[in-house]
């Protein structure tokens, strides 16, 4: 919003030397982290507060999971996603170009998740059950989503020096490499917009340990967006330049601002839970970034924890379902380990140091050509 009235201002040749600065991405990205910061924590306190009195018992644990949660957690109250997306969405609205369809597309998703997640974490507390929304529906509406998105991307989303780019996929490392699928990139992009919405789902299990390796993400792929939405940067690169891809950058700004927030209420104990609320809409806004920047692949080395935590559950599944063994002690991965007996402080220190390897990893792949 202010970067349009500036814009207006600019066109009308009313020249503030302050103002002025609004032109740079880089200046709109530190302006954004530190409204979503100030958002979250300003919400924070008289939230946790409100919400405790709203929900009584909190967010029920499951009781066939690590024992001292039952205890530890019981009591918690969810939604706390509600801070991270408020920070998020007032963030890139002041400071994102409003003209850019992609920053309306990645709003769109990241709201829409989180009123699926809201719903899902509402039937949790008022019935005190882990089930919630059921699995079909929550794919459906998640797939519906990510497919009308992806949709507009490919019909509306600026010009591309390279058309065929538009329906394909791009590999890191081989710069000419293309896997075109036509108007299949839009299957494609559903099952991986909903793919990594739950992926980051299944990793929100303990105090921070979601949080951070969003924030990590978010940090590369504010980057990556930055340089292919740049036609000088990514011709040096040798990446496909995305025309409008920058703004993204904002967005990656204000969530990582607002995950700043929320973790100072989420560092253990927790104060509060983020939720599905959270988690399935911060999964499908990065994956919907991804899909803007066209770096699915990248996002899956990023990504990377995320990744893992949901093949450690469809393996122990399948494994289980085919032998009635399991392969780890207890699924997603990140409770095996608790399992084994490592304090939840060092399962999560450790999540985050392995987040921090991958996206320095996947930040190489820009260079490697």
């Amino acid at each position: 919003m202010l970067y349009l009235i500036y814009q207006s201002l600019d066109a009308h040749h009313h020249y503030l030397p302050v103002a002025n600065l609004l032109r740079y991405l880089t200046f709109r990205t530190g302006l954004a982290f530190v409204t979503g910061y100030i958002v979250a924590v300003a919400m924070g306190s008289r939230f946790i507060r409100w919400m405790r009195t709203k929900q009584g018992k909190g967010q029920p644990i499951r009781t066939d999971g690590i024992e001292r949660h039952v205890l530890e957690k019981k009591g918690t109250p969810t939604m706390g996603g509600f801070m991270i997306l408020a920070g998020v969405l007032v963030g890139a609205l002041l400071w994102a170009d409003l003209k850019n369809i992609y920053v309306w597309v990645v709003l769109m998703v990241t709201a829409a998740y989180g009123g699926l997640g809201f719903m899902d974490d509402y039937e949790k507390v008022t019935k005190q059950t882990v089930a919630g929304v059921s699995s079909r529906m929550k794919l459906l509406v998640q797939f519906l989503v990510a497919g009308i998105a992806v949709l507009l991307i490919v019909q509306f989303g600026q010009k591309m020096p390279e058309a065929a780019v538009r329906t394909s996929v791009t590999f890191p490392i081989f710069k000419d490499l293309l896997l075109r699928l036509g108007w299949f990139y839009v299957v494609f992009g559903m099952v991986f917009i909903g793919g990594f919405s739950n992926a980051v789902n299944l990793t929100d299990g303990l105090d921070g340990l979601a949080i951070v390796p969003v924030m990590i993400t978010a940090a590369a792929f504010g980057f990556i967006a930055y340089l292919v939405g740049n036609l000088k940067f990514a011709d040096y690169l040798q990446v496909h330049p995305i025309p409008g891809a920058g703004e993204m950058a904002i967005i990656c700004g204000a969530l990582m601002g607002a995950g700043m927030g929320f973790l100072w209420y989420n560092a253990p104990p927790a104060k509060i839970f983020m939720g599905d609320t959270g988690s399935l809409a911060l999964g499908g806004a990065l994956g919907t970034i991804a899909v803007v920047a066209k770096h699915e692949i990248v996002m899956v080395i990023v990504g990377g924890l995320f990744v893992a935590e949901t093949l450690s559950v469809m393996i122990q599944v399948g494994y289980f379902k085919r032998t009635g063994k399991r392969v780890f002690l207890m699924a997603p991965v990140h409770h095996h380990f608790e399992k084994l007996g490592w304090a939840e402080s060092t399962v999560v220190i450790r999540f985050w140091i392995v987040s921090i390897l991958l996206a320095l990893a996947g930040l190489a792949t820009l260079k490697l050509r």
